[in-house]
């Protein structure tokens, strides 16, 4: 990729970030401390800004300096993670195995994971942050649901949705099960 595939690309990227985050030129201005006159020239490929004036810019629009900058935006490609790529946890002690399906940097936010279960096998967590809510959707087999004191049983098709910031444990019952569990802390 040339400069100039670069700075091409800039103009639009740079307004369609700022106005995802619905901001006018003067509010731009005032969180980057770039003129609304300098970026209204960015956005429309009169002047090539320098490093400092774009860190500011993709700091005041809560942009990746390097996705801005980058071949491609986020938006424009489908990543695909191979089976033999995602990462997973082998609780075998528990008979539980934990693939993770969310993206790194995701977590801490929004986590989605294949568990798959061997017959009484079972997933025990310790309450999480604050808020934390959990949603297990079953694909194949029964799942016991425990959250503090309430509880609840799904067969495939079911989903549970329960509180996470308590103890909280999923297991199979009759036989081997497979779930989605996904994460979202408020």
């Amino acid at each position: 990729m040339t400069d100039s595939d670069i700075l091409s690309r800039l103009p639009e990227r740079l307004k369609k970030a700022r106005r995802a985050q619905g901001l006018s030129l003067e509010a731009v201005e005032k969180l980057s401390g770039v003129s609304r006159s300098m970026v209204s020239q960015i956005e429309r490929g009169e002047s090539n800004p320098t490093v400092a004036t774009l860190l500011n810019l993709t700091r005041a629009l809560n942009v990746d300096f390097a996705g801005l900058l980058g071949e491609e935006a986020v938006e424009d490609r489908v990543e695909i993670v191979k089976v033999s790529q995602t990462p997973a946890l082998d609780r075998a002690g528990d008979g539980c195995k934990i693939r993770i399906l969310s993206a790194p940097q995701d977590t801490g936010r929004f986590e989605v994971y294949e568990l798959i279960f061997a017959d009484g096998g079972k997933l025990e967590s310790k309450p999480h942050e604050r808020g934390t809510r959990e949603q297990l959707i079953a694909e194949e087999g029964t799942l016991k649901v425990v959250s503090g004191v309430a509880a609840g049983t799904i067969e495939k098709g079911d989903t549970a949705r329960y509180a996470a910031d308590v103890a909280h444990t999923i297991e199979a019952v009759d036989g081997p099960a497979r779930a989605i569990l996904m994460v979202v802390r408020l």
